[in-house]
């Protein structure tokens, strides 16, 4: 059977089921939990938009807005991915380069939503965490790293419910405008960014 998605993005299902394993060696079982999205991360903005136009052959929606001096897509499959055994997945976080530090190139992370009992879950799994991200009021994801630069996020509502309560409209497709991969200022001087 076809699988065009990941045909774009690599195998989802085995690195939803590498990502499930690894928890649950650490005692953490996300078999229970809905999952909220995936995240792809490509290391240059010509992939970014390439990746981003495939993608959205098999979308309903998108939204993208400029988050940490970048666009970040959020793209609604039309048909929902299936992981674990049957569990769906119908959101895409397409990510651009470049943050602050190391990160895996491709299927990076995969988000779970535990709901309004994710601060109990973290306290009873602290010692398999390793932190808590700080990405907007109300959205503070914890998340586990793994030694491969890959994570996977817990957070209280889903990625998709997140971007709806800060105003996002996922109607239709559409892009941020006028943004033009930016220089990156290091020690050593102004570098361009990765293209």
């Amino acid at each position: 059977m076809a699988d065009p998605v990941g045909e774009i993005i690599g195998d989802y299902r085995a690195f939803a089921a590498q990502q499930c394993d690894r928890l649950l060696s650490r005692g953490i079982d996300i078999r229970p939990y809905p999952l909220s999205h995936l995240a792809v991360r490509v290391p240059e903005w010509d992939q970014y938009v390439h990746l981003r136009t495939l993608l959205e052959r098999h979308a309903t929606a998108n939204a993208e807005n400029v988050w940490n001096g970048r666009p970040i897509s959020k793209i609604v499959l039309a048909e929902p991915l299936e992981v674990l055994d049957g569990t769906p997945v119908s959101l895409i976080e397409l990510i651009p380069p470049v943050h602050q530090r190391v990160y895996k190139m491709g299927l990076e992370h995969l988000g779970v939503v535990v709901g309004e009992e994710v601060d109990a879950f973290s306290r009873e799994h602290r010692a398999a965490l390793t932190g808590q991200q700080f990405q907007s009021p109300g959205f503070e994801p914890y998340y586990v790293l793994f030694e491969d630069f890959t994570h996977v996020k817990f957070y209280r509502i889903s990625l998709y419910d997140g971007c709806v309560l800060q105003g996002a409209k996922f109607d239709g497709i559409v892009h941020v405008e006028d943004w033009v991969p930016q220089r990156l200022v290091t020690a050593t001087g102004p570098n361009p960014l990765p293209r």
